[in-house]
């Protein structure tokens, strides 16, 4: 037990890498992983079809054939506050990479682009979200 506690306590010293520790030698700390362990990181078609996201910082899901159109947090964080948001008419003909939108904030002006074809359909100006009827022209 003193033994175990003895090595929690160096090993808290190194992390720590405190002033009196510093001049110490820290031993470095093999991986424990019990034999037959695997460790595994999963990345498949079901994890990234959730949101599929563009070169301009849009991103689309969709469902039941009803795709729903947002920004990045890359992009909300670069916008700031909206204070401003421009969506089409109900009903518009959208094709892929068109202008259909702008946001506004304190900080700066941005565009939206589909990432889509289809028929807008649907707006929420309040979180000035918009959603898009898919169509087969892809």
């Amino acid at each position: 037990m003193a033994l175990r506690a003895a090595r929690s306590v160096r090993a808290v010293a190194c992390s720590l890498r405190s002033a009196s520790a510093s001049t110490a030698r820290c031993p470095p700390r093999p991986w424990r992983l019990g034999a037959g362990a695997v460790r595994t990181l999963r990345t498949g078609p079901a994890l990234l079809s959730v949101r599929k996201f563009t070169e301009k910082h849009e991103w689309v899901t969709t469902e039941n054939g009803v795709g729903t159109v947002g920004i990045s947090n890359f992009a909300q964080e670069a916008l700031g506050d909206v204070v401003y948001c421009s969506l089409p008419e109900v009903g518009t003909k959208l094709n892929k990479q068109d202008e259909f939108g702008a946001l506004e904030s304190v900080k700066a002006a941005s565009e939206l682009y589909s990432p889509l074809s289809g028929e807008y359909s649907l707006r929420s100006g309040e979180q000035c979200i918009s959603k898009i009827r898919i169509s087969t022209m892809g």
